[in-house]
């Protein structure tokens, strides 16, 4: 099958929608079949050199809790339909199409079996209120809808309209679950050690919440460190750590992939303290592989990756006592930890892409057409100008929707 992608965040800014589609191509290729990426980039020279294609640069507007990428113009749907000729697809998949950007040009320009994966989940969403109607007959040429989770669903049920089936995403759990721990911070050796990935200066992934914990936990735990991996401005975060706790906390970066498997494999507890905003999970994924223990807010995305609390421990999100008895008593209880750690590592082998990929092709199957269903690009310029006889809203008027 020749298979046609679409990211529309930018490659070279990873993120849990890139990672996805990487792998996913990544996998249906080792099954066999064909797959090309549509992406935009920051810049063209950072993409691989094969199998994926320059959508252009992006523009970012505020979006569940983030920013997603807004890309529209006759420039970029020139480029679509290029991608669309050239690629002589049996089924295009779309991820995240509700967007002005990428996703959505295709929506509106491939003639053909469409899949359309979405991501993001949150209670209310301004933007889908302000865009939803007006995209609903482009999102209405979708052949198959997958939601990442049930809150994804049900997202867009609520604003956009039909049904889709959940498939998670996927994890290479095997490289996860096996290889070296970070040298200097194996688990179980020297003091406890809590660890958070993520991009610190977010607010909705909740550090703060954690660092206001971590006191509570050191009462308890004297020796204690928290280890903190991700993207942010280290400088800023330093100047907020109440010098008493300065000892207690190590800044280690940006990690590469194989450097956050090991930082996984290597600390005592990981921590998840999110606020909001979350869709899936996938870091409980990773660190239930690398047969981390886990402590995290009760998101309703993250009951349902640690099942209810019977993998992982859940407390009240925003609660740094809560969370502050939560990771202290774990940390107290060895033989807990052993047990979740088992749990996770049995657990995380339902979202292996060896699995999620297979359920994927799935979906692929039931809107390609025996035979092959070839998809081709409309050359209706007038499509990308929006409704009959109305534009497409500006991207200063979407940020205006978006505010009110």
């Amino acid at each position: 099958m020749r298979i046609g992608i679409v990211c529309p965040y930018k490659w070279d800014r990873p993120g849990g929608v890139q990672y996805h589609v990487r792998d996913l191509a990544d996998t249906l290729r080792g099954l066999g079949h064909h797959v090309e990426i549509l992406t935009p980039a920051e810049h063209e020279a950072s993409l691989p050199a094969e199998h994926v294609t320059f959508a252009g640069r992006t523009v970012p507007i505020p979006y569940n809790g983030s920013m997603a990428s807004v890309q529209f113009g006759p420039i970029s749907a020139a480029r679509v339909r290029r991608w669309l000729r050239e690629g002589h697809f049996d089924v295009v998949h779309v991820h995240d199409p509700a967007p002005p950007s990428i996703g959505l040009l295709v929506l509106m320009i491939a003639k053909g079996p469409i899949v359309a994966t979405f991501h993001a989940a949150t209670v209310r969403s301004k933007f889908l209120s302000a865009w939803g109607p007006v995209i609903r007959p482009w999102l209405e040429r979708i052949s198959g809808r997958i939601a990442v989770s049930d809150f994804a669903r049900r997202l867009q049920v609520e604003h956009l309209g039909g049904d889709a089936v959940v498939i998670p995403n996927g994890v290479h759990v095997a490289s996860f679950a096996d290889g070296p721990q970070l040298a200097g911070l194996e688990r179980g050796s020297g003091g406890p050690t809590i660890g958070f990935l993520g991009r610190f200066d977010e607010p909705r992934k909740g550090l703060p919440v954690l660092l206001e914990a971590l006191p509570g936990v050191l009462r308890r735990h004297p020796t204690a460190r928290l280890l903190i991996a991700g993207r942010g401005d280290p400088a800023a975060l330093r100047a907020s750590i109440p010098p008493e706790l300065g000892e207690h906390v190590e800044l280690l970066g940006e990690l590469a992939e194989a450097d956050k498997a090991a930082f996984l494999r290597s600390v005592d507890v990981y921590c998840a303290p999110n606020l909001l905003g979350e869709s899936f999970g996938i870091i409980l994924i990773e660190a239930l592989a690398a047969g981390a223990p886990i402590v995290a807010s009760d998101l309703d995305a993250f009951a349902a990756v640690l099942e209810d609390g019977e993998v992982g421990v859940l407390v009240r999100r925003g609660d740094a006592g809560a969370l502050a008895d939560a990771l202290a008593g774990l940390l107290d209880d060895p033989d807990r930890r052993a047990d979740l750690s088992a749990r996770g590592r049995e657990a995380a082998w339902a979202y292996d892409w060896s699995v999620v990929a297979r359920r994927v092709l799935a979906v692929y199957e039931t809107v390609v057409p025996p035979g092959g269903g070839v998809v081709t690009a409309s050359e209706d310029h007038a499509e990308v100008a929006g409704l009959p006889g109305a534009d497409v809203p500006s991207r200063a008027s979407l940020r205006r929707r978006v505010r009110r």
